[in-house]
């Protein structure tokens, strides 16, 4: 079996695509639309929850995926970072624009963070499948603790999400950073 050649981008245009990934609603939207009717959930807070993981599964995932030696991954990470706080400043904006509403999303994307590592770090035998303790997390983000429906939504947007992310990483090359 051949191997296919991976495509080679700069460390900036990985960073944008997984940027515009992790905002990207398509997949949210899918998912949305098979939750069934008759469950006892908040669908709005769900919504809302399920970008938030979306982003940070992103976050994640590079960090996972990526090897501690790859000398982009740190760049990569930054600039993926700062895209999404450049978005978040916009989201902010705009919600304040319309709602008159002060928020901070980038802060709110920091707290959910660290709401899902601290739970992690809890339960450290759940390191090498961390959407164990991802699902029931993000029920209880949406105040539907316990909630299957909910645990597996929220599972299934990590783990799709990851997923995504690892086979895009498999698919191109950073182009080698010209260290002078």
């Amino acid at each position: 079996m051949g191997q296919k050649k991976k495509k080679t981008i700069s460390v900036q245009k990985m960073a944008g695509d997984l940027s515009s990934f992790a905002i990207d609603r398509t997949d949210l939207k899918e998912l949305l639309a098979i939750i069934p009717v008759d469950v006892n959930l908040n669908m709005t807070t769900i919504e809302y929850e399920l970008q938030l993981l979306k982003i940070l599964s992103v976050g994640w995932a590079l960090s996972f995926f990526m090897p501690q030696t790859d000398r982009n991954r740190s760049l990569l990470t930054q600039i993926f970072w700062e895209n999404i706080r450049e978005i978040s400043n916009n989201i902010s904006t705009l919600t304040q624009t319309t709602t008159g509403k002060s928020l901070d999303y980038f802060e709110i994307l920091k707290e959910r963070l660290n709401t899902y590592l601290n739970a992690l770090q809890k339960n450290p035998e759940t390191s090498q499948n961390p959407a164990v303790i991802i699902g029931p997390v993000f029920a209880s983000a949406c105040y539907s603790e316990n909630n299957p429906t909910a645990i597996l939504f929220g599972t299934k947007m990590f783990t799709l999400t990851i997923g995504a992310v690892k086979e895009y990483l498999n698919a191109v090359k950073i182009d080698d950073i010209k260290l002078n």
